[in-house]
């Protein structure tokens, strides 16, 4: 008799089960994109969009959002996120290019790019692009290249070290918040480096999802700002990145027994639910759990507007709220959301290559797909699947497998999670891993043994009579399109 495995149900929308009940439609898909393939819905995008709005224009503040691109690399987000009044934050020369060719207006576009070379920021400086930047190395380069084009760079700059609880918030990316002040003020004390060089303002992105960090950071840069008027310089934004937490589960009550599962498994207290044993955070001392999960909340009861109203009532000492202070110097509140965006908007498919069983006894099932095409860039997905059967009548007994992928890695496994599945999948049959479009489908994704990367379509209709006419291919797809150089 095997133990239960905790399920970890998603919230799933009905465009997702169109696709998921018609294991026909599903073969001509793979049929014609190989394995795996990229769904994304557009509509499901739209609807995200809109509700930002919705929720940003009940301020009284400026304010604007730039979808993180990152997140998904499919143009055609980039292009309807823009047409429907959001900017794009892009990370590396081919997103800027590529948006640009778009013909997205250069300011609505930013440069966030970790590492920032002359390419790149030749690129963004003629064209106007706002530069955010990290360090004085790229302050330097970007007053160069500026020279040498004629061109006026626009940046702001990006801010790190705040104080929370009598603590550094501690960050790789940005200038200490109690030396950028400085720095500006020698930097542009000059007339070559004003005529060359226009400051707009200012950047930051907390790693984590604490709205009272967000909150103190943003009075500590609002005070940075106030600063520095008296300097006579005049920022105008502040931006405070993404991380603004989604929901992917049907219930919290999943969430809480998965956790007190694993938990037991890693105690040797019941059999393993993932392989090997492996505790994704927790680890096992003198009895004892030690550690957290390291993988993202997957379930979460704050919405985007609970979320963002925490952040903005935050007052600071005996101040004033964030929201009052943003609208009393005038500052636009940006921000750059991309895993939300992408709630509901994308799933992926794979088709099943064979079924075997380790030493251990485990069920092993094989798919057309490896590690970096769905990765995670925490320790697990934790969603189930849906597996599509093609002979779903069947006697056969319940079964638990792990999904393992293509790459000649012990370590290539699609989850790490074991999973119950009502009969084992027959070569042919389809696994389709819901939720994916944001940071899951790309932001790893390699072609090593020279694999194919996978292919990204669009799908509007999900009416009952949903064809392969319906969908269409990324309207600038990396793997069919030129490359830049």
């Amino acid at each position: 008799m095997k133990n239960n495995i905790p399920p970890l149900p998603p919230i799933t929308s009905q465009w997702i089960h169109r696709i998921a009940d018609n294991y026909d439609l599903q073969k001509e898909l793979i049929d014609t994109y190989e394995s795996p393939l990229n769904i994304h819905h557009l509509e499901s995008f739209k609807t995200n969009l809109a509700e930002y709005h919705s929720i940003l224009n009940a301020y009284d503040f400026k304010s604007k959002i730039y979808y993180a691109r990152k997140a998904n690399k499919c143009s055609t987000l980039a292009s309807v996120a823009f047409e429907n009044g959001f900017g794009i934050d892009t990370a590396s020369y081919t997103e800027l290019r590529q948006c640009l060719d778009l013909n997205i207006n250069p300011q609505d576009l930013v440069v966030t790019a970790a590492i920032k070379n002359d390419k790149l920021l030749r690129l963004a400086i003629t064209n106007r692009v706002l530069i955010i930047i990290d360090n004085k190395d790229e302050a330097d380069l970007i007053l160069k290249i500026a020279e040498e084009e004629n061109c006026q760079a626009q940046v702001g700059f990006r801010v790190s070290g705040f104080e929370y609880k009598d603590h550094k918030l501690k960050s790789r990316f940005g200038f200490d918040i109690d030396e950028v002040g400085g720095f500006i003020i020698e930097f542009f004390n000059s007339e070559e480096v004003t005529e060359y060089v226009n400051f707009e303002g200012f950047h930051f992105h907390l790693d984590g999802y604490d709205p009272q960090q967000r909150g103190a950071a943003l009075h500590q840069t609002l005070d940075l700002i106030e600063t520095l008027i008296t300097y006579d310089f005049n920022p105008s934004f502040v931006d405070i990145g993404g991380g603004i937490l989604m929901n992917y589960l049907e219930k919290e009550d999943f969430w809480i027994e998965f956790q007190k599962q694993l938990k037991k498994a890693v105690l040797g207290k019941r059999e393993a639910i993932t392989y090997q044993n492996n505790g994704l955070g927790f680890n096992n001392r003198n009895g004892e759990i030690e550690g957290g999960l390291k993988t993202y909340p997957y379930y979460n009861d704050t919405t985007k507007e609970e979320f963002l109203k925490n952040v903005l009532e935050i007052a600071y000492v005996h101040r004033k709220p964030v929201s009052y202070r943003l609208q009393e110097l005038d500052i636009e509140l940006r921000l750059e959301p991309g895993r939300s965006l992408l709630d509901q908007v994308g799933v992926t498919i794979a088709r099943v290559a064979h079924r075997k069983k380790d030493v251990d006894g485990n069920f092993l099932v094989g798919l057309e797909m490896n590690m970096t095409q769905m990765a995670s860039s925490s320790e697990d997905f934790l969603l189930d699947p849906i597996v599509s059967y093609k002979n779903r009548k069947t006697e056969e007994e319940s079964v638990e497998v792990y999904f393992t992928g293509a790459y000649c890695l012990e370590r290539d496994f699609i989850l790490k999670r074991k999973i119950s599945l009502p009969k084992l999948p027959e070569i042919g049959d389809f696994v389709i891993f819901i939720n994916t479009a944001g940071y899951m489908m790309h932001f790893f994704e390699t072609e090593a043994h020279l694999f194919k990367l996978s292919q990204n379509v669009f799908v509007n209709n999900v009416e009952d009579k949903i064809s392969l006419l319906d969908f269409y291919r990324d309207e600038n797809n990396l793997e069919t399109k030129h490359i830049y150089l």
